[in-house]
């Protein structure tokens, strides 16, 4: 049995609870369609509630939010202090959206707005690098996105896998144990459309029209969560 840390940075907004749960229902309902031997354990970190070591589970996997990593909150501080504690461990962290930026500041690189705004609907993520753990092999994914903050500069000693035309440093990850995607893999489709009718006004009319009719498209989600698990694997073998 697989022991998954799911670090909630967020809670879904209550009148968008219906469509999917909350993120502590979204990101099981994806990885345990591939991982169903994964035992989550839920850290609802944004409230304080943090694990008691890194070697607590042997994976972790850090949500989106609607703060920013370079907020000077204390538990987002408290929270780069403990990527950081994953890091020399043994354990794995998997970051998503916000899970993603968190590992890029924590680990010495730069998080900012977008100059080119939001990237919302699905977008195409193009590989850049062909790992053993990408199985089955891609030469792209289509992925879910919602953000404006973005990681403009990577870490030292990381490896860029993936880029999106809006989103220059889509996939990356340090060493063999920790990886990040600017994607939300775990939202569902009619989820994802009510946030931006939601931030309409944050957005854009425009960008949320052209990001609503992309949700026609293809995602790949399944393969993704299919390759993280495999990700996983390999780094605890």
């Amino acid at each position: 049995m697989m022991k998954v840390g799911l670090l909630e940075c967020d809670h879904v907004r209550e009148e968008l609870v219906h469509i999917a749960g909350d993120y502590g229902q979204m990101f099981p309902a994806l990885f345990l369609q591939v991982a169903p031997d994964w035992d989550f354990s839920f850290y609802d970190v944004c409230n304080g509630h943090f694990p008691e070591s890194a070697d607590e589970c042997d994976v972790y996997i850090c949500t989106g939010s609607k703060s920013s990593v370079y907020d000077k909150e204390p538990w987002i501080e408290k929270l780069k202090d403990f990527v950081q504690k994953i890091f020399h461990s043994q354990s794995v962290f998997v970051g998503v959206c916000f899970g993603h930026q968190l590992l890029g500041e924590a680990l010495g690189g730069k998080v900012e707005k977008y100059a080119g705004g939001w990237c919302v609907g699905i977008h195409t993520l193009k590989l850049l690098q062909q790992e053993l753990w990408m199985q089955p092999a891609q030469s792209e994914l289509n992925l879910l996105m919602m953000c404006q903050d973005q990681v403009l500069k990577l870490p030292p000693d990381s490896q860029l896998l993936a880029s999106a035309d809006n989103c220059p440093n889509a996939m990356f990850s340090v060493g063999n144990r920790m990886l990040g995607v600017q994607a939300h893999p775990e939202f569902p489709r009619e989820y994802n459309q009510a946030l931006m009718e939601l931030r309409v006004e944050r957005i854009g009319a425009e960008k949320v029209r052209e990001g609503i009719a992309t949700l026609a498209l293809r995602s790949d989600e399944l393969i993704f969560a299919g390759w993280v698990r495999k990700f996983v694997e390999n780094a605890l073998k």
